[in-house]
């Protein structure tokens, strides 16, 4: 189990508080072998969070909850501009001696900085403060055009949408492309599976290997007309004694599991590829286009036209070329864009 402590800071951006439970749960649902636990620890003097929306928090942690953290998150907060307590300093120094990694997320950047622990390396901050903070803090490099900036244990992100950049970063240092890849679909678009095939969150079974071997053997062989016979086979064991291993590490049966990969390869080709459903449909195993679109209105909630489309409007709303909008206003955008959608 990896544990992060987000560090709560007076006047901490709301949205930069809560976004890395919403990364770092879809990564954790969705896996079963990825095990993140999240902890929210209030800096001393933390009242309430900024606005435009200010709410209060109740925590058990303070600072000695980053005492055993593997990773800490440094938001940003209204007075990033002054020098951190002399306690978050030296909080900060111990976690960062003992090999913690440590990220930060917009104007979190500078109370890091302030710190020394970046002074010699790189860092990046929200988009429209990169020049007070290369003023104030000569000895750190200073990306201006940095989504995510990492150097050493340090990572640091400009802090669109509260760091996802920088969570989805982290998800992928520890667990790789596929793991993230399905986690940014998870935490943007909130696709659920159908009842009854929802994926285990616990920690994968450590039984050998032996269905890691042969999931991976199905991912790469999805477009084939794998059958639960060919499975067994594959792995050695009989039918049953496969099917309970796979429910017992996944939380589905092997063709749950097999139709699961299906549809989230036919999600992927359907975000980042052109191809007709024609084609979509022979690359993932799904055989017919009216097999794909039933089982993909199953298994989302949604047909793949109104998806692709979707997704990428979505994609489009989070990549605009100053990533550190005010979050009322990319939400006003997003919002009239889906009103144009559906009128």
């Amino acid at each position: 189990m990896s544990l992060i402590a987000v560090l709560a800071l007076d006047g901490v951006p709301g949205h930069q508080l809560t976004t890395p439970g919403l990364v770092f749960s879809a990564a954790t649902g969705h896996h079963p072998w990825v095990d993140y636990d999240l902890r929210i620890c209030a800096a001393p003097g933390f009242e309430n969070t900024g606005g435009p929306a200010h709410f209060r928090i109740e925590t058990p942690w303070g600072l000695e909850g980053l005492e055993d953290a593997d990773t800490v998150l440094l938001p940003g907060c209204a007075g990033f501009r002054a020098e951190p307590a002399p306690a978050v300093t030296a909080a900060l120094h111990a976690a960062a001696a003992r090999g913690c990694r440590i990220g930060a997320i917009g104007t979190g950047t500078f109370v890091l900085a302030a710190t020394g622990l970046l002074d010699g390396r790189a860092a990046a901050t929200s988009r429209r403060h990169t020049e007070e903070l290369a003023r104030l803090h000569p000895a750190i490099h200073v990306d201006p055009d940095g989504a995510v900036v990492s150097h050493g244990p340090f990572h640091s992100a400009a802090g669109v949408l509260g760091g996802v950049d920088l969570c989805l970063h982290l998800v992928a240092l520890d667990h790789g492309d596929s793991v993230v890849i399905e986690t940014e679909r998870q935490a943007f678009l909130q696709l659920h599976s159908p009842a009854g095939e929802v994926c285990a969150t616990g920690p994968a079974s450590s039984g050998g290997g032996t269905l890691d071997e042969v999931i991976k053997w199905m991912e790469v062989n999805l477009h084939h007309p794998l059958t639960l016979a060919d499975i067994a086979e594959r792995t050695g064991l009989g039918i049953r004694t496969l099917t309970r291993r796979f429910r017992a590490e996944t939380g589905l049966s092997p063709l749950q599991y097999l139709l699961r990969a299906r549809i989230q390869l036919v999600q992927r080709l359907l975000e980042r590829t052109d191809d007709p459903i024609e084609r979509i449909a022979a690359r993932t195993g799904l055989g017919t286009p009216a097999n794909l679109r039933h089982q993909f209105h199953r298994y989302t909630d949604t047909t793949p036209g109104i998806y692709r489309h979707a997704f990428r409007s979505l994609a489009s709303d989070l990549t605009w070329a100053d990533r550190d909008e005010d979050p009322e206003a990319l939400n006003s955008r997003r919002l009239g864009a889906e009103s144009a959608r559906h009128s």
